[in-house]
């Protein structure tokens, strides 16, 4: 069943390679979205794919790479509406 995930991921998470993580994790799971730094200095992360696979991403961002020190994350769920194509890091 696929659907829609909404993850801001609160910490030291930018400069870090936090995004290229992300992107990576995601297509090895064939999710699609985009990952993007936020002028606040989060992550936000908009996705959409097997609700399992997306589960596992919200557990990875939780824990994130070497380098990031995450403190929160939040999730928001949805319903898929088939808007991405492929997986993108964004500016």
């Amino acid at each position: 069943m696929r659907a829609r995930v909404r993850i801001r991921v609160y910490g030291l998470v930018q400069g870090v390679g936090f995004r290229a993580w992300v992107a990576r994790k995601a297509t090895s799971m064939g999710i699609d979205g985009y990952v993007r730094n936020e002028a606040d200095g989060t992550v936000l992360v908009e996705a959409e794919g097997e609700r399992e696979a997306l589960e596992r991403l919200v557990e990875q961002c939780r824990r994130g790479p070497p380098a990031a020190r995450v403190e929160r994350v939040e999730v928001e769920w949805g319903e898929s509406i088939g808007e991405f194509r492929g997986f993108e890091v964004r500016w």
